[in-house]
Parts: structure tokens; sequence; C-alpha cells
């Protein structure tokens, strides 16, 4: 269920493309073991991109967003930060300023997630995973 967002600029090639999310969907299995992880990449053209109102004014930063339950682990979190921002910079080094890539960790309770037509918190498989992962 954790979803993951990538917004970088458009032009990497379609091998370090998969390995990035490949990377990305590993990081986020080993922090979470909840099943259904999904990665969107957005990208972008540097004349779409502005810097304090300016477009292309520098190289783009990528911002990633992960949108996950809760993790209560600081230690986990960073891991799971570190491991992203490799396999970003690995991707996109030598077109973006991956060395101030962006990771904004959205987590929510159970009771704030709907997946096919209930509530998370009523799902009892996920309720243990979380439970179990945050004990």
């Amino acid at each position: 269920m954790p979803q993951f967002f990538v917004e970088a600029p458009a032009g990497i090639r379609p091998e370090a493309k998969q390995t990035m999310m490949r990377d990305i969907t590993a990081a986020i299995d080993e922090a979470y073991r909840i099943p259904d992880v999904r990665i969107w990449l957005r990208e972008y053209p540097a004349d779409n991109v502005a810097q304090d109102g300016r477009a292309g004014a520098e190289p783009i930063r990528p911002l990633c967003f992960l949108e996950a339950p809760e993790l209560h682990s600081v230690d986990a979190r960073r891991t799971l930060s570190n491991k992203i921002h490799a396999a970003v910079h690995e991707a996109y080094d030598g077109l973006a300023n991956t060395a101030e890539t962006l990771i904004l960790m959205n987590f929510y309770p159970l009771e704030n997630a709907g997946f096919a037509g209930r509530m998370q918190s009523d799902n009892p498989q996920i309720v243990a995973a979380v439970t179990q992962l945050n004990a």
C-alpha cells in the first residue's frame, strides 16, 4: 500500500529508471513489509520548473513524497531516506542536483486510509502488519 512519488527532470535512460524504481521498492519493502508498493514518476522539462520565480534557473532538485502508514522508528525512516536518496542520486546524477533531493514522508493512521471500499483500519492483515512494524 505505500505510494511513492518522484518529481524530477525528464531525460533519464529507461534502464536507470527501472533500476531506481526497483531500488526504491526494495527500500520501502525493507521498511514496511506491506505489499503493493507503487512508484509514480513525474518528469518535467527544465523550463517547467522554477526556483524563486525563475524557470530553468538551476539544475532541477528532485522532490520525493512517501505516502504510507505510520512508521514510528526514526532509525527506520533514516535508513529508508538514505536508500531512496542513493537510488535517486544514481538515476539522476549529472542530470539533476541530486545532492539536494528532498524526501517528504507523509504518514497516515490506518483509519485515514481507505482501500477497496473499506478503511484500512478494518483490514485485520494490514492492522497486524502495521502493529508489528511499530512494536
